[in-house]
C-alpha cells in the first residue's frame, strides 16, 4: 500500500497519450487515499487511478485543467459532494468495477456541467431499478453511459418518469437513497463484481470485462475506449469496423 506522497508523485510518469491529452499515470500503486495533489500544480488532463485501493473519490485541490479521471477496479463507495467545485471540467468518469450503491450516491455528478462519459459498470448501484433511467435525468450532459449511447427516446423516456407531482415524489425518493456502509478498511477482502441491471447483454458484458482487464498500459486503454464508444463490442465481429475512425453518433429513435 503506497501513501500518496511527493515522492510518489514526483516520480510518476507523466506523459502524452495518443490523443494528445498529458496523462498523469497512479495505476496499480494501490493507493488507499488521495492526497497532497495538489503538487501536480494542475499540470495534466487525465489522472489514471486505475487498480488501486480507493475507498472514497475525493480530497481534490482545484484543477481545473483535468477533464478525465480514470478510477476503475478501486473500492469506491461514496463521491465528494462537491467534486465539481474542484474538477469543474471533467467529461470523462471511469468507475467501472468499484462499491457505489445506491442511486443518491451517485447525485453529485449531476453538477459536471461538462460530464459526457461515465461508466458505473459493475457497482452494485447499476442493479438499482431505474438505474440507467435516473441517470440520465440527473446527468443530462452525459452521452455515453457504460460504454452505450444514451438515445434520444432514452432521454424522452427519463424524462416522463420524473416528470409531474408522483414523478418528483420518484426522484426524490430515489435520490434520498444512500449509501450507509462505512468505508472499507485495509485489509478486507475485495469485492464481488455486480451484474448491471440495464446495459449489455451477459455476453457483451463478459467481453467488456476481459478486454478492460486485459488492457494493461494506457494506449490499449483509449484504443478500448475509443472502440466502445463507437458501439463495438471486443471480439465481437462489429469490433472490426471499416472505418477505424468511427465516432459515436447520437442517434433518435
Amino acid at each position: 500500500m503506497v501513501k500518496l506522497n511527493y515522492d510518489v508523485l514526483t516520480a510518476a510518469p507523466s506523459t502524452l497519450n495518443p490523443l494528445g491529452d498529458r496523462t498523469l499515470d497512479l495505476r496499480g500503486l494501490k493507493i488507499p487515499l488521495l492526497e497532497n495533489l495538489a503538487i501536480t500544480k494542475d499540470s495534466n488532463d487525465v489522472l489514471d487511478l486505475t487498480d488501486n485501493d480507493l475507498r472514497r473519490l475525493d480530497n481534490f485541490p482545484y484543477m481545473t485543467r483535468l477533464k478525465v479521471i480514470m478510477a476503475g477496479n478501486n473500492r469506491i463507495t461514496r463521491i465528494d459532494t462537491e467534486i465539481a467545485k474542484y474538477v469543474p471540467n471533467l467529461h470523462t468518469m471511469v468507475l467501472t468495477n468499484n462499491q457505489i450503491e445506491e442511486l443518491g450516491d451517485i447525485d453529485p455528478l449531476a453538477q459536471l456541467k461538462y460530464l459526457e462519459r461515465l461508466s458505473l459498470m459493475d457497482n452494485p448501484v447499476a442493479t438499482r431499478k431505474y438505474y440507467r433511467l435516473y441517470v440520465i435525468y440527473r446527468c443530462p450532459t452525459v452521452r455515453i453511459l457504460d460504454f452505450r449511447r444514451v438515445r434520444e427516446k432514452e432521454r424522452v423516456e427519463a424524462k416522463k418518469l420524473f416528470s409531474g407531482a408522483e414523478g418528483q415524489k420518484l426522484a426524490t425518493s430515489l435520490s434520498s437513497q444512500r449509501s450507509t456502509a462505512k468505508t472499507f478498511e485495509p485489509g478486507e477482502p475485495s469485492k464481488k463484481p455486480a451484474k448491471a441491471y440495464q446495459g449489455p447483454t451477459p455476453e457483451e458484458a463478459a467481453k467488456i470485462r476481459e478486454a478492460i482487464k486485459n488492457a494493461k498500459t494506457l494506449d490499449e486503454t483509449v484504443r478500448l475506449q475509443k472502440q466502445l464508444e463507437a458501439g463495438h463490442i471486443p471480439g465481437s465481429e462489429s469490433s472490426k469496423p471499416a472505418n477505424g475512425d468511427a465516432m459515436e453518433v447520437e442517434e433518435d429513435e
